[in-house]
């Protein structure tokens, strides 16, 4: 089979055992460098997804992918807009809430809280919070009968528990006689929950939408209403075409905008991340600097006689880059292969570490999420090994430059 000069010698020159086994050390060296270099990259930014898609479910769990509310007022006639974004195809879930910041006391405990009025029928057609309940069920919050559902942090700061009685202090006042007074509201526990994020479970209590509306002297009016989306990621483009529909002195924003700050550092975190290990890939590749250094020195005899027979400077270029780009090849496929099995099997591998050497790393009782999520993106195992067999190419580029540049006459006058 015909195959260029270039690419059969330096083929020839990859596979054949050298008389330096130093320099068949530092080969192998290299391709080792950059294979772990490659598996280490795409194991740890496929931690890091799995790491931003669990918090992500677990924030959204909670919040919504997307809002309408009213402009610095409440929002009446929340139906007519609940209405216009049922009938958005992309819309799967609507329900209104009232949302307020209040004190919660039991004893002589007090805690700040924010407390959300919800439908409980309507409730887990936008938020998982129902699947999250340690006691009790959402259900038992019924309009009228004054009950509260605490997340577990917020339970345990109160030492409250289902069946207790706790007071509620609203920022609203009572004018009397006597001057001006909190308004109280005893409540009845009858669930908590536990999301797994520290915030909503230290600072987020339950009632009836029917309640907060009495408790916040709303009438019929409410905070807005929550919208599930059938794909989350869409929701800056459905905010904008329902803000269109809707008119009016209404506000609609989405989940990217609520949490801006906090995903925008996670996405921060994955670029440094990505940056300092691919400081890792580029050093193991510019070994191959320094091994096709020592392969020109050692081969000056055979590159002089290939270009007394004719072989052209770009001739003896292309075979050490072919021998440089084959040891990158090699690298960039092995640490694709390792990576992507161990970012597939790294919720296996690491409790079998742990169960060997008795160690836990992340402990339930200090982490919320306890085990090491892992979601592998095919872009980014592309992307990472493009980079990586980018890194090896250009470093190649230096010692074929040095060896195409070789003068025969000079080569031979020692041999």
């Amino acid at each position: 089979m015909f195959r260029p000069l270039a690419l059969s010698i330096g083929l020839r020159y990859t596979g054949a055992k050298r008389r330096n086994h130093f320099i068949s050390f530092i080969s192998s060296i290299s391709i080792a460098g950059i294979a772990l270099g490659v598996a280490a990259l795409i194991t740890v930014l496929s931690v890091m997804n799995g790491f931003e898609q669990e918090l992500r479910s677990r924030i959204l769990g909670m919040a919504s992918h997307a809002s309408i509310s009213g402009y610095r007022e409440p929002l009446q006639h929340w139906q007519r807009a609940a209405t216009i974004a049922s009938e958005h195809p992309e819309v799967v879930g609507v329900a209104p809430f009232v949302q307020n910041e209040i004190m919660l006391t039991k004893g002589n405990k007090v805690s700040g809280a924010l407390v959300k009025g919800i439908l409980p029928d309507l409730e887990p057609a936008v938020s998982t919070v129902g699947q999250h309940m340690r006691a009790g069920e959402l259900s038992q919050l019924r309009a009228g009968e004054y009950a509260i559902v605490l997340g577990s942090e917020l339970a345990f700061n109160l030492g409250a528990r289902v069946g207790d009685q706790i007071t509620m202090v609203t920022p609203q006042a009572n004018f009397s006689p006597a001057g001006v007074l909190p308004r109280l509201r005893r409540f009845r526990v009858v669930g908590i929950f536990e999301i797994g994020m520290y915030e909503y479970d230290r600072g987020v209590a339950l009632i009836n939408l029917r309640d907060a509306q009495k408790l916040f002297k709303l009438g019929e009016g409410v905070t807005g209403v929550r919208l599930k989306l059938a794909d989350m990621f869409q929701a800056p483009r459905i905010a904008r075409e329902l803000a269109g529909q809707l008119g009016g002195n209404l506000q609609v924003e989405d989940w990217t905008r609520q949490h801006a700050n906090f995903f925008r550092a996670v996405q921060t975190e994955k670029r440094v991340m990505f940056v300092i290990l691919t400081l890792i890939v580029a050093v193991a590749a510019f070994n191959i600097v320094s091994t096709l250094v020592m392969v020109v020195t050692d081969k000056r005899a055979d590159i002089a006689i290939l270009r007394t027979l004719g072989a052209t400077p770009g001739t003896i270029l292309r075979v050490f880059m072919v021998q440089g780009a084959l040891i990158g090849l090699l690298g960039t496929a092995l640490g694709v292969t390792g990576g992507v099995a161990l970012a597939l099997n790294v919720e296996t591998i690491v409790p079998a570490i742990e169960n060997t050497f008795g160690v836990h790393f992340m402990p339930p009782d200090i982490y919320y999420i306890s085990e090491l999520p892992s979601q592998l993106d095919w872009p980014d195992v592309w992307h990472i090994g493009g980079v990586a067999f980018l890194l090896s190419f250009l470093a190649t580029l230096y010692p074929a430059w040095r060896a195409s540049r070789t003068q025969p006459a000079e080569a031979l006058r020692y041999e």
